[in-house]
């Protein structure tokens, strides 16, 4: 057997229309951090720090999707997956900004919402 060449996802990026509404819902509601790394690219964007040494990056640049349609359901599309310790804080989070979110279809204790730019996040409890 080959040795294994694929050794942890490092980041995923995600394009953002607005690089300050964005850090206001993956900071604020998902507590993620900066890191102050990120070079200079030539447009704005955000290295956020989760666990483990992974990233989500932030880029703030025009859609090349923009006029594709989108399903209500997160769990439909393509999207990033979280691990979280409580589902319950996540839905109290959501709620309490008004954002819709659904449950997962599976009878998994997850749920899945979109970002204030419309990228599917889903949620799941692992304790």
């Amino acid at each position: 057997m080959s040795k294994k060449m694929i050794l942890k996802l490092h980041h995923a990026s995600l394009i953002v229309q607005d690089i300050d509404v964005a850090l206001g819902f993956y900071q604020d509601i998902l507590s993620l951090s900066m890191d102050n790394t990120r070079p200079d690219l030539g447009y704005p964007g955000a290295w956020l720090t989760l666990p483990g040494e992974q990233q989500i990056h932030l880029m703030q640049l025009e859609d090349p999707d923009r006029d594709s349609h989108r399903p209500e359901h997160g769990g439909r599309d393509r999207h990033l997956a979280f691990a979280v310790s409580s589902l319950d804080e996540i839905e109290k989070r959501l709620q309490a900004l008004g954002m819709t979110f659904t449950k997962s279809k599976s009878g998994r204790k997850a749920l899945f919402c979109r970002d204030p730019d419309g990228n599917a996040l889903e949620f799941i409890e692992q304790v």
